[in-house]
């Protein structure tokens, strides 16, 4: 639902809210907040909400320090596990300077204005993500440990299946809060799970990664678990991906998910690094159901895009190579980038890829671009890139590269 400011305050005001979270992250993706009183909103809205910037990874030093917050009344959202007395929502905002510039390493921004410069051209872009994570066991100080809540596999059912009533209660907060998933349920590793969101405009499906990993981690923790979304926690057991659907319509109401799909493969070694921020994240690919080479298929869950057969509202493409700890608002700000060029470009799709890339022989796989296989390989990959110089600010890109 879309509130206005006014609309906002009067609900604080007639709901007896005591708190108000303002959301935004730094440029990783990790998520940070300032509480403040209800009283405080009007100025909130009006001025925006001072702290200091020096503190969060990417957003200067101490030369530059004062950036202010500036909610935005359209994210309202009730945090249901607060208590009735002293009730909490929260608001993700967008991060400017004292002026009222946008700061350009607020990456929630860039995706806005991303999405913004495409709808002028008349292409409205869709994402749904399906992220996988995994339920460790704490020890008796309460530290995470790596020991797996459970031994079940793949789609497994209950009593071996124990994250079932986790995952239950993950939806049904998440339901309270609006956010609807669609479907849940136990992965491959032990103790690993992954719950899957319906498709939504480029902002609201990031700010819904945002908030389901911080459900996930509380619940977990009120349950006595540690929510892990690391790419690949467990060295012998599969990697957590992020895996991103993606469907675009043009201005004569045309699907040209073909081109943007071409468009992404075209600039995926450029991307990676953004997508797949850590050194374990590299581990993660080519097993698993990871993959590990530049390609596509309809069916084939070893490529690196997946376009299922369907049509209309259900038509998308699935990118399968981002990871859990990559910033979705980055994430997805790059894919309409390269989307766009595809299209633009009229880029064609290569052939499908309709075979086990796990199985293949070495003759075969030879034809294909492999993913950076080292994150200083992607770094290399970004440094010299055109298309990151013109999609991802300076300022940001230089945390990447770090």
């Amino acid at each position: 639902m879309k509130y206005t400011k006014e609309e906002v305050i009067q609900y604080v005001q007639e709901e007896e809210i005591a708190f108000v979270h303002l959301a935004f992250c730094d440029v990783f993706g990790r998520q940070k907040n300032i509480s403040i009183v209800s009283a405080e909103l009007p100025r909130a809205f009006a001025h925006g909400i001072a702290f200091d910037a020096s503190a969060i990874t990417g957003f200067g030093d101490e030369t530059r320090s004062d950036l202010l917050l500036r909610p935005d009344p359209d994210t309202l959202m009730p945090l249901p596990w607060r208590p009735e007395h002293g009730r909490v929502v929260r608001m993700f905002c967008s991060v400017v300077y004292p002026d009222g510039r946008p700061f350009e390493c607020d990456t929630r921004t860039l995706l806005r204005d991303t999405a913004t410069r495409a709808g002028k051209q008349g292409y409205s872009f869709l994402f749904g993500a399906e992220q996988e994570f995994y339920l460790f066991k704490r020890d008796e100080t309460g530290r995470p440990t790596k020991l797996p809540y459970d031994t079940a596999g793949y789609m497994d059912i209950a009593p071996d299946d124990k994250g079932e009533s986790i995952r239950r209660e993950i939806c049904l907060t998440l339901a309270q809060m609006g956010i609807s998933p669609e479907c849940s349920h136990h992965e491959e590793g032990p103790g690993q799970n992954e719950i899957d969101f319906r498709y939504s405009d480029p902002l609201t499906a990031a700010d819904n990664v945002m908030t389901f990993q911080a459900i996930v981690k509380f619940i977990a923790e009120r349950n006595g678990l540690y929510a892990d979304f690391s790419p690949k926690p467990l060295a012998e057991a599969p990697g957590s991906g992020f895996h991103i659907n993606m469907s675009v319509k043009g201005p004569d109401d045309r699907d040209y998910l073909p081109q943007m799909v071409a468009g992404v493969l075209d600039r995926m070694e450029d991307m990676t690094v953004f997508l797949n921020r850590s050194e374990d994240s590299y581990r993660r690919f080519g097993g698993h159901k990871a993959p590990r080479y530049i390609s596509w298929s309809r069916e084939n869950r070893s490529q690196l895009v997946r376009i299922p057969a369907a049509a209309g509202e259900y038509r998308r493409a699935e990118l399968r190579s981002p990871d859990p700890v990559a910033n979705p608002y980055l994430a997805f700000a790059l894919m309409i980038q390269a989307g766009l060029q595809g299209i633009k470009k009229n880029m064609e799709l290569p052939p499908a890829a309709d075979f086990n890339f796990y199985q293949a022989a070495p003759e075969l796989l030879a034809q294909f671009r492999p993913l950076p296989q080292s994150r200083t390989a992607a770094i290399q990959a970004a440094k010299f890139s055109q298309f990151i110089a013109k999609a991802v600010p300076d300022a940001v890109a230089a945390e990447y590269f770090k």
